[in-house]
């Protein structure tokens, strides 16, 4: 037996085997939270974010596998089982959003700690880049100990941090990102005139009269920086989306730390909009 539901969150139809009836996972098309429904009680409902644990994903795993489509084909009917692409897919893309909580949740930690967010770049006196934000990241990332080891009077490539530069940190990393060098970052701070990161300004929270849940701060994209450690990030003068490791979706950190799932083309039609911090712009609904 198997049950037909509707995902709330992107409208995908698709069928589980009824033995997941009642369980909580993330939809295998968009990722977002849902319950399946008890036969014969109606679409899926959305749900709250997840606790933290291994139940989400290991459902989601089940899920998708046991998880079948109806075919009619000729007055019979063909399970198909989802492919392991997807279900891999749906797992990178989980913990590359756990990634992103975790920078937003640093990010909002250092602000506690300094009363401002920290600059994406760093310079020295003369405003010559030294090193990312992202290594002032580094104390509330659980990396006291590189931090404490970083020169911050020097460059992040110079004699005295190469060594610690060339660090491999999963927490910048996308599991998407199977070639890139390992000490790259897959996340890049959103930079330019009236975005929550001027250069080398610090911003504070009461800059942000947009409200932080509708001003996109980090960004996910398959052309970040090679070291995680170098002054390199996207600007929204570039006029163009970065890319993201899904053709039809990017991943986006708000400034209230919540993460979301976008479309490049909404993005692109709406950056500005998206990401100014006191614009004062309204957004027209995502479709």
């Amino acid at each position: 037996m198997a049950i037909e539901f509707t995902c709330p969150l992107c409208g995908k139809q698709t069928v589980v085997a009824d033995q997941f009836a009642g369980q909580t996972g993330p939809c295998a098309n968009c990722g977002g939270q849902i319950t399946i429904p008890m036969k014969g009680f109606g679409p899926a409902g959305p749900t709250s974010a997840p606790k933290s644990g291994g139940g989400s994903v290991a459902f989601v795993v089940l899920a998708v596998i046991a998880g079948c489509l109806l075919l009619c084909c000729g007055g019979g009917v063909a399970v198909v089982l989802l492919g392991r692409s997807q279900v891999r897919i749906t797992q990178q893309r989980i913990m590359s959003q756990n990634n992103l909580k975790q920078i937003g949740l640093a990010l909002h930690n250092y602000h506690s700690v300094h009363g401002m967010f920290p600059p994406a770049v760093v310079t020295d006196a003369d405003g010559k880049p030294l090193y990312s934000g992202r290594v002032l990241l580094l104390p509330f990332l659980e990396q006291q100990p590189l931090y404490d080891s970083f020169d911050k009077s020097k460059a992040w490539d110079s004699p005295e941090n190469a060594s610690l530069s060339s660090a491999s940190l999963s927490v910048f990393q996308d599991p998407a990102n199977k070639d890139g060098p390992p000490q790259r970052s897959d996340y890049v701070f959103v930079t330019g005139p009236g975005t929550m990161f001027e250069g080398k300004k610090p911003i504070r929270l009461h800059e942000v009269t947009d409200g932080l849940s509708n001003t996109v701060m980090v960004i996910g994209t398959s052309g970040g920086p090679a070291n995680w450690a170098a002054p390199v990030d996207w600007s929204i003068e570039s006029g163009t989306a970065p890319r993201g490791f899904q053709p039809d979706k990017l991943l986006v950190l708000y400034g209230d730390g919540s993460v979301r799932v976008m479309k490049p083309e909404y993005f692109q039609q709406n950056m500005s909009a998206l990401t100014s911090r006191s614009g004062g712009e309204i957004l027209p609904p995502e479709r």
